[in-house]
């Protein structure tokens, strides 16, 4: 067994870190959040991890995510971030998924998974993955908000029914209620009150085109606190792999 595993296996014991050797966990979106996520359980030696992003790597993403440097700067999320992993476990098999997450098709993504996380800010996108996976009985594990908050010590977990506090998380709740899914859904979010109109949107010069014309503000966020989110999902996701284990 590698040297490198051998803090984790003082843990939770050399057959818990041989079982992670044997999980597949897919994370969709390779950001902020699930950058962080994927690294730590790259760290902790999940044998197969599936990453799915259609973007590519940008300087405003420098201040918070894990991938992104000046020298990744254009590249594929995807293909830094499976250059990062085997850099850190060669054994590691890392399936990579340079495409947006369609609505309504997400075999790729669950094919053969363990456990899903999604790392994903789309409203609409979320909705239907969270409803497709509670339906087919798949776990997952869900990023809510994450910007605008300061405070990590509010970071917590909990059944999406149950969160409160999170503007993002409320918009999820109640279209998932509407599609007729309850509880079930592990999901990882904050309650810290955020304020949405610290920049107008007219005076902002990093304003991103929605469509139609019209102008989406981009949120501000925090390093640690995005990252924060990343390794509690990583925590969660580690004990619904190993519920055996001392974790």
């Amino acid at each position: 067994m590698k040297e490198q595993f051998q803090r984790i296996a003082r843990f939770i014991g050399w057959d818990s870190v041989e079982e992670l050797g044997r999980k597949r966990v897919a994370v969709v979106g390779v950001g902020a959040v699930g950058g962080y996520a994927i690294e730590m359980l790259a760290r902790c030696g999940v044998g197969t991890l599936r990453i799915q992003d259609f973007d590519t790597v940008s300087e405003s993403n420098i201040n918070r995510q894990i991938i992104a440097l000046h020298s990744t700067i254009g590249a594929l999320k995807t293909d830094a971030m499976k250059a990062r992993i085997l850099d850190i476990n060669p054994e590691c098999v890392v399936e990579d998924i340079p495409e947006m997450l369609a609505d309504g098709n997400h075999d790729a993504l669950f094919e053969g998974a363990d456990l899903v996380l999604d790392c994903i800010d789309s409203v609409e996108a979320k909705v239907s993955l969270l409803e497709d996976a509670w339906r087919r009985g798949m776990p997952i594990i869900s990023s809510m908000g994450a910007a605008l908050r300061k405070d990590s010590s509010l970071i917590r977990t909990g059944d999406v029914m149950d969160t409160f506090g999170c503007p993002l998380a409320k918009s999820v709740r109640t279209a998932l209620r509407k599609r007729g899914v309850g509880r079930g859904i592990e999901c990882v979010f904050s309650p810290e009150k955020v304020d949405f109109d610290y920049i107008p949107q007219d005076e902002d010069p990093e304003a991103e085109d929605g469509g139609n014309g019209r102008k989406r503000l981009v949120l501000g966020s925090l390093p640690y606190i995005t990252a924060a989110f990343g390794e509690r999902m990583a925590e969660e996701a580690l004990k619904m792999l190993l519920p055996s284990a001392p974790l």
